[in-house]
């Protein structure tokens, strides 16, 4: 006999859906490069457990939605166009009853903006700007980031002091490089279609706090990265923040009757560490 049960959570969508949107006005072109997935949840229990699929809508029709809104408007800012996607699923159908967009986007720029051409661009890589919408029809959460933003400073940056037992190797240091890829994720709340956000700030502002900090390690840099935003950006109650350490060690050139003042050095991908942290505003 079959054991008596019933789903308690569920949800299915499309992943990977690449978009690349081109707009071509009179003074320039803008493009958008984005990566897409889409995750719907609702009344899908008898889908699982009769196999009847009328409530379901095919995520090959999710995919051509992108596809469709993206061409029916400028993409603008992906926060806005997860949020236009969001609200098409929930306005139109009934029994979904939660939909969540998460985007990436590849940056570019624009290469000759200041004279000609207007048409050509350069990737800015591996960063890229992500969004996470989820929607309920009550209420909407918009969830910015950034990824893979890779930074290095070669002076103002310490690691000393710290703890150690009979297995510490690590000699301390008052002058190493510090270099760090960066994820960020920051909570604006509600926000309309076309909104702009401080997005563009915010990763200026981690730039520039980065490099003004004199860091006694990547804990210490993380929360004044951290405090930077929520100084700045009211809009911002809560910000959390990952940097792995990308390692660069200096090598030993004595066997070759060689100093070395902090000047060659071989970057280690892994190991790494991997400092996180999230800061909320006080209450």
């Amino acid at each position: 006999m079959p054991t008596s049960m019933h789903i308690t959570e569920s949800s299915y969508g499309k992943t990977g859906v690449r978009l690349v949107k081109v707009e071509r006005n009179k003074t320039r072109h803008e493009m958008k490069d984005m990566t897409v997935a889409i995750q719907l949840s609702g009344d899908f229990e008898q889908a699982y457990s009769d196999g009847d699929n009328r409530q379901l809508l095919p995520t090959d029709t999710m995919k051509n939605t992108v596809y469709v809104l993206a061409r029916q408007s400028p993409i603008g800012e992906i926060e806005g166009f997860a949020t236009r996607l969001t609200s098409h699923f929930l306005e139109r159908h009934p029994q979904i009853v939660r939909v969540r967009v998460n985007i990436s986007e590849k940056i570019w720029l624009g290469i000759g903006r200041n004279g000609s051409p207007k048409d050509s661009f350069q990737m800015v890589g591996p960063e890229c700007r992500t969004v996470s919408v989820d929607s309920t029809r009550s209420a909407v959460s918009v969830e910015a980031g950034i990824a893979n933003l890779v930074v290095l400073k070669t002076g103002r940056s310490a690691f000393a002091d710290f703890l150690k037992d009979e297995y510490t190797t690590l000699k301390e240091t008052h002058d190493r490089l510090l270099s760090s890829s960066v994820n960020a994720q920051w909570i604006y709340g509600v926000l309309g279609h076309d909104a702009k956000t401080p997005w563009r700030a915010v990763r200026q502002t981690l730039l520039d706090i980065f490099a003004q900090h004199n860091s006694l390690s990547v804990q210490h840099t993380l929360y004044a990265m951290g405090q930077g935003v929520l100084d700045r950006f009211s809009c911002i109650d809560k910000i959390s923040l990952s940097m792995s350490n990308r390692h660069c060690i200096p090598i030993d050139l004595t066997p070759f009757k060689l100093d070395n003042p902090n000047e060659v050095f071989v970057p280690v991908d892994e190991p790494s560490g991997l400092i996180e942290a999230v800061l909320k505003r006080a209450a």
